[in-house]
């Protein structure tokens, strides 16, 4: 059976008291709450060995949002993988549509990067989606399927089951359009189909798929009942608890 996981993305917000204290809040308001799903927090890097130090591993698990394309050296600024994990994070954020576009990121560095998380034991979580233009000329499966396949296709069987995947239309993130439940839903199964075509059936149905489109309290209820829809990837609405926690719940 594939998890149900809610992953917040902070993003470059919160500074390390205000991180602290939102773990904590978090932390209090899961107490004694069966939740049906994994809980992870992705946060900046400086935050992660802090947050680890006080974090309840069996409520919340700890994630960082990026990591280097190269394993070590004259890198100035960069975060290696292995300096990712030695801060007891266990997952990170790859291929995020902002690191796309913002930071060039190709899929041939992205490979790279997923690679060098697996080799340190780190779950990436691998993100792909189309912007408005691609939406618009019908090249959102095309563009997905060649994220997918230079990015993960040279992954053994058992090195792609440790990754989780998170589609992002990027044209309905903070541009006023809203991807529907059915949208979602089919991009998923496309997804779905595409891993299964390389990887076996078994495996793509072992592959949780998240989704990262404006999910929050008022649609996560609707998005994930959808059967290819694993969870969501949560941006602005993982800053606060009372954001957070009723799509923690919406499983």
């Amino acid at each position: 059976m594939r998890k149900n996981i809610v992953a917040g993305n902070w993003k470059m917000n919160k500074n390390l008291q205000e991180g602290l204290d939102l773990v904590k809040d978090l932390q209090t308001a899961l107490f004694n709450k069966k939740v049906k799903c994994d809980v992870i927090v992705c946060m900046p890097f400086v935050h992660l060995a802090s947050v680890n130090g006080m974090i309840d591993k069996t409520k919340v698990k700890l994630g960082a949002q990026n990591c280097a394309d190269k394993a070590s050296g004259a890198y100035t600024g960069e975060v290696s993988a292995e300096m990712v994990a030695s801060t007891g994070a266990k997952y990170v954020i790859l291929g995020h549509s902002e690191r796309r576009a913002y930071y060039g990121e190709t899929n041939a560095i992205l490979k790279e990067k997923v690679q060098l998380a697996l080799a340190n034991n780190l779950t990436p979580i691998f993100c792909i989606g189309e912007v408005l233009a691609e939406r618009e000329s019908g090249k959102q499966n095309a563009v997905v399927k060649k994220q997918i396949e230079e990015g993960l296709f040279d992954l053994s069987v058992e090195d792609f089951g440790k990754v989780v995947l998170a589609y992002e239309p990027v044209w309905a993130i903070g541009t006023g359009k809203t991807a529907t439940s059915a949208q979602a839903q089919e991009m998923h199964a496309f997804i779905r189909q595409t891993l299964a075509a390389k990887y076996g059936q078994a495996a793509a149905d072992a592959t949780s798929i998240l989704y990262g489109g404006s999910c929050n309290a008022g649609n996560a209820k609707e998005l994930f009942t959808n059967p290819d829809v694993d969870g969501g990837l949560i941006g602005g609405a993982s800053l606060k608890v009372d954001t957070f926690i009723p799509i923690v719940e919406a499983f």
